[in-house]
């Protein structure tokens, strides 16, 4: 019999063996195929033939029920048998098995817990182009084990658009082979959104028009699970068509429906889960959003979950690909075709844009908490890192040098983010195992409200509401995790015990505006039950971009009382002495994180942190504040000549440097000083006098003198605010000087202002010689017509210079 001749006639097919015979040589392989293939399905099995226990690592839990089953089909054997599936909460698996598909997850979980996988001969690494974060973990820790524990350890990565020369790399070297799928045209046509349109009715509407213009099923892409929501009400009045909906979040037989070919032609909302990893058969159009939902952290601002962003060409690529497994088809694209090419060519990998608590414990638990041992196809960005690092250190996961702890190993095992792992164990001794469980499987299930008010979420869920049967399952095999006997808690504490740094306060009475613990400001939307709460517990706030604040989408209300309880790590009790709205404000404050608490005023301020406030508030509002009488202002511009002219010793004395040593020319009066108007009271030109270099002072007078005498015996003070040193006086009153004054060791010459007999300019110079001879004629013959009266000699260097400009009578 021809190897694997059981198996159906796909286009995976014809490399089976050649996929066979390189993991059995090198250990590693990657395979290349598009969707369609049949490399998730004929791919397993076609090892499992070759006697090789086989474990398929799938990005979501979707995936891995759908990969099982027809796996199963093709055996003509049910789900458990042959091939079985583990997923959180749920396990078919028997003695037969020996092909088994399991989320990235677990498979992580699986591998901390039994790194040398004793049980399994190859892992198969499926759409690894995804770059999910527990895709990427899971590559790398299995890297690892075969390096040490399971050289045997055979690994096979699959994907539709790998960059293959990079996996190949991370690989170690892996062979290469690709698999040619049979596809057909696919026409593009875009169809963008009106003014003001939502994506939902602009996908809508594209529906409509596919419907109208194409045979067969549509399959629509849109970003999560509101979406599909919204979407499905507006074609609700379709009598013809089933509209199914297509996430993860789905109950089991909702998800097999909508992959199902059905006797009526269908329209299936799915989100990018659809994209790669399953098949929906029957589909001849794709109406695609253009969004998609993914993992983002604002370390900044301690806002983390999932955005909405543009796909990648690559994804809409393959989104459009769906149309064409069966015949021609055509893709609706919801964006303007200009737009096409600036979306960017690959999705970013989530490990680069992720929050990474989860992360750093998995890697502390591997025993590698900065992950540098290991290989990597994107190594954890540095910051986002230690900012996981720090939430573990604060939920007692982590010890100070980043080995993980008793209390870590625990949150680890119950496969829950730390934080909700926390929100468990902490929940239960107070609350009660089955509250709990209930708000956590309420906090991990971003699916089954809509609602603002963690409260009324759980009564409608309790009361049997949209989403409950799911929430049931999963809140009971939570409370089975746990042995909590608490009844003095609430669900908004345990909402609090996973985020204690999101405990918030309302900013000023009847204000929907909240500061969190983090310090960041949120906002209740409006109409929200809770805009009367004084304090919040906040499980979910985003924001948009651009926004000044973020936006609260589930919370409960709580009290100070119990904020203080949850959040005691983040209690502070200090002095606080700061230049707050002009002036000195010192007090004591009490603090949860960044929200005030109690504040009162300080009698004696520290004297250290008092002469930095004051610093301080010189710095922001300006040396202005202190005395500056004329004097003051004249000898400040004396000294900065002198060190543009003669440089150091003679300090410079722009406002950066007086108020980069404001602490040294400012004592002692600072040190009395306790506020503003203490500042007010200080005589600037006393303290510039005290920049002077001791050993040069007595010069200063005599290198930038305050005054001149000019020859009709006038003294006239300089003026040393400009570039240069100027001397304002009138032409008569220097009749007979030859050279002007030199200041500054003989450098720098005065500049003369001459002025005419009313006091206005009329000519400038530094040379009275050259002035004299070549200057003066113009000016004389300019003004004694307006001025008849007043003395202008044929040879002012000779004439006696007077300081009474009319001639006596």
């Amino acid at each position: 019999m021809t190897e694997f001749s059981s198996l159906p006639d796909l286009p995976v097919k014809p490399v089976l063996g050649e996929v066979a015979d390189a993991l059995a040589e090198h250990g590693t392989t990657v395979l290349v195929a598009p969707p369609g293939t049949g490399k998730t399905t004929l791919v397993p099995l076609a090892l499992a033939e070759r006697g090789l226990r086989v474990v398929v690592a799938e990005p979501r839990r979707l995936a891995t029920r759908a990969a099982a089953r027809r796996m199963a089909e093709l055996l003509g054997e049910e789900v458990g048998g042959t091939v079985g599936y583990s997923v959180r909460g749920e396990h078919r698996r028997g003695a037969r098995t020996r092909v088994e598909v399991v989320t990235s997850g677990l498979l992580v979980r699986r591998l901390q817990s039994d790194p040398e996988l004793s049980d399994v001969d190859v892992v198969v690494l499926d759409e690894c182009h995804e770059r999910h974060l527990d895709a990427d973990l899971l590559l790398a820790l299995l890297l690892d084990a075969r390096d040490g524990l399971r050289p045997d350890l055979r690994l096979l990565a699959t994907s539709a658009t790998l960059a293959a020369t990079r996996a190949s790399e991370v690989l170690g070297g892996a062979p290469v082979l690709h698999a040619e799928a049979r596809t057909f045209p696919v026409e593009h046509r875009y169809l963008p959104p009106n003014r003001r349109e939502r994506i939902e009715a602009c996908v809508a509407r594209a529906v409509r028009t596919a419907l109208d213009e194409q045979d067969g099923d549509v399959l629509a892409f849109l970003p999560g699970a509101g979406e599909i929501r919204r979407t499905a009400a507006a074609l609700a009045d379709l009598s013809d068509v089933d509209v199914l909906p297509l996430h993860g979040r789905l109950p089991h037989a909702q998800q097999d429906s909508a992959l199902r070919q059905g006797k009526r032609r269908k329209v299936v909302l799915a989100t990018a889960v659809a994209e790669s990893s399953l098949t929906v058969p029957g589909v001849r159009a794709v109406v695609d959003s253009g969004l998609s939902r993914v993992s983002r952290v604002d370390t900044r601002r301690g806002l983390a979950g999932l955005a909405t962003v543009r796909v990648s060409r690559a994804a809409a690529d393959q989104r459009a690909g769906r149309a064409g497994r069966q015949g021609p088809g055509f893709a609706y694209r919801c964006w303007p075709e200009h737009e096409h090419s600036t979306l960017p060519a690959f999705a970013e990998p989530e490990i680069r844009t992720a929050e990474l608590t989860r992360l750093a414990l998995e890697l502390a638990c591997w025993g590698t908490p900065d992950g540098t041992a290991l290989t990597w196809w994107d190594e954890p960005p540095a910051g986002p890192l230690a900012a996981g690092q720090q939430v573990l250190r604060g939920l007692g996961a982590l010890t100070a040098d980043g080995a993980v702890t008793g209390r870590g190993a625990r949150l680890a095992e119950l496969g829950l983010h730390p934080r909700l792992a926390r929100a468990l164990l902490d929940g239960a001794e107070r609350a009660g195992a089955r509250t709990a469980s209930e708000v956590v499987a309420l906090l991990d299930d971003d699916t089954v409200t809509d609602e603002s008010d963690v409260d009324s979420a759980l009564s409608r869920l309790r009361r049997g509401g949209p989403g409950s049967d799911r929430w049931r399952r999963e809140s009971r095999r939570l409370a089975e995790r746990v042995h909590g006997t608490g009844r003095g808690g609430s669900a908004a504490e345990v909402v609090a015990f996973a985020y204690p740094e999101r405990v918030a306060r309302r900013r000023a009475a009847d204000s929907p505006i909240y500061l969190m613990a983090a310090g960041t400001a949120v906002e209740l939307p409006a109409g929200s039950p809770l805009r009367h709460a004084e304090w919040l517990a906040v499980a979910v706030a985003d924001r948009a971009p651009g926004a000044a604040h973020g936006t609260v989408r589930l919370a409960a209300p709580i009290d100070e009382a119990l904020a203080r309880r949850v959040a005691a790590a983040l209690h502070s009790t200090r002095d606080e002495v700061g230049w707050t709205g002009g002036d000195v404000r010192a007090v004591r404050a009490e603090r949860i994180g960044a929200i005030t608490v109690d504040s009162r005023p300080l009698r004696e301020p520290d004297p250290a942190l008092l002469r930095a406030a004051l610093l301080d508030g010189l710095c922001q509002d300006g040396l202005g504040m202190l005395a500056w009488s004329q004097d003051a202002t004249r000898l400040r511009h004396r000294i900065g000549f002198l060190h543009e002219a003669l440089g150091e010793p003679w300090p410079a004395v722009d406002d950066e440097s007086l108020l980069s040593r404001a602490d040294s020319w400012l004592e002692p009066e600072l040190s009395r000083a306790r506020g503003r108007a203490d500042l007010a009271r200080i005589s600037a030109g006393g303290g510039l006098r005290r920049l002077l270099p001791w050993d040069r002072a007595a010069r200063f007078d005599a290198l930038a003198p305050e005054s001149v005498e000019v020859p009709s015996g006038s003294r006239i003070k300089i003026d040393y605010s400009g570039e240069r040193p100027v001397l304002p006086v009138k032409v008569q009153e220097v009749f007979g000087w030859r050279q002007v004054p030199l200041l500054a060791d003989g450098r720098v010459p005065l500049l003369l202002h001459l002025l005419s007999p009313a006091g206005r300019p009329a000519a400038v110079t530094a040379d009275l010689e050259s002035f004299w001879t070549t200057g003066y004629p113009q000016v004389r013959a300019d003004l004694r017509g307006r001025y008849p009266k007043h003395s202008w000699p044929d040879d002012p260097t000779t004439a006696t210079p007077t300081r009474r400009t009319r001639r006596s009578t």
